[in-house]
């Protein structure tokens, strides 16, 4: 993105607002291992034990220090979230890109592929990905990026035919440029803003995703999630333990989404101008 995007979204009190939020996430992530002396699977000794100066949110059924689960789990989750957004956004690149640019029966098919991807809920491949594969991080990435790229191909498609009609494309077709060239050298570069925000809400999407399949028993458990975190502590709901065990992951998810919605609120005031009043 041009310098000119950052210094507008900087500029916005929804973009610093996102921008401090997504920095303090991930100041969060990097040094979860300092900020907690506790591994989030060790037993500490003590079962149900309040907050305190030991442990900062108490500990949960089995010992287990419910503040080191926190950090870690915000590890997972922007982990998740932007490893699933970044795949999403090359393959949409690829896809949508090339749709765009060669048209006819290759952009027919593609579309029509990615019309019956988006009619599909999202539960259902994520549900069989866990019947005949066995969950771990890379595979939630790789199942995430399969569920946002179909939507994001649409907008990179949509770009791409707006920008191929211009007059540096033509030029260079005119000089015997291929169209692999093309979109690489002309097109890209131009799609610049628009790939850091559709990666942005691409970001949003997977963590929310991912909250979400891990709450329903979806993933690796072996990895300290939010989502897991939320369905343990509903287990206890009939005693006090739920204040200072549901209640921060889903304070910490809520955050999570509100910071890049913000930060993705920002940059779309940058593309439609109106938007700015």
């Amino acid at each position: 993105m041009h310098v000119d995007y950052w210094a507008h979204v900087k500029q916005s009190n929804a973009g610093r607002a996102g921008l401090i939020l997504v920095c303090l996430l991930v100041g969060v992530a990097v040094l979860a291992p300092v900020l907690s002396p506790w591994d989030p699977g060790a037993y500490t000794g003590a079962i149900f034990s309040p907050p305190g100066r030991d442990h900062w949110l108490g500990t949960n059924d089995v010992g287990q220090d419910i503040w080191a689960q926190l950090l870690f789990g915000a590890r997972t989750s922007l982990a998740v979230g932007c490893g699933a957004a970044l795949l999403a956004t090359l393959l949409s690149v690829l896809i949508g890109g090339t749709a765009g640019l060669l048209g006819g029966l290759y952009d027919r098919f593609w579309m029509r592929a990615v019309d019956a991807l988006l009619v599909i809920p999202p539960v259902i491949p994520a549900i069989l990905v866990a019947a005949y594969l066995r969950p771990n991080l890379a595979v939630t990435v790789i199942l995430l990026a399969a569920i946002l790229w179909p939507g994001e191909a649409r907008v990179v498609r949509a770009q791409i035919l707006s920008l191929k009609e211009r007059a540096p494309v033509a030029a260079a077709r005119t000089f015997g440029a291929g169209w692999g060239h093309i979109l690489v050298r002309h097109l890209i570069p131009e799609l610049g803003a628009v790939l850091v925000a559709v990666f942005v809400q691409g970001v949003r999407r997977a963590v929310f995703l991912e909250a979400g399949l891990s709450f329903l028993g979806i993933g690796d458990p072996a990895v300290e999630s939010w989502g897991r975190m939320m369905q343990h502590a509903l287990r206890f709901t009939y005693l006090d333990v739920w204040k200072w065990w549901l209640l921060p992951p889903g304070l910490a998810l809520s955050l999570t989404l509100g910071a890049f919605a913000l930060l993705g609120f920002a940059l779309e005031t940058v593309f439609h101008p109106r938007l700015r009043r």
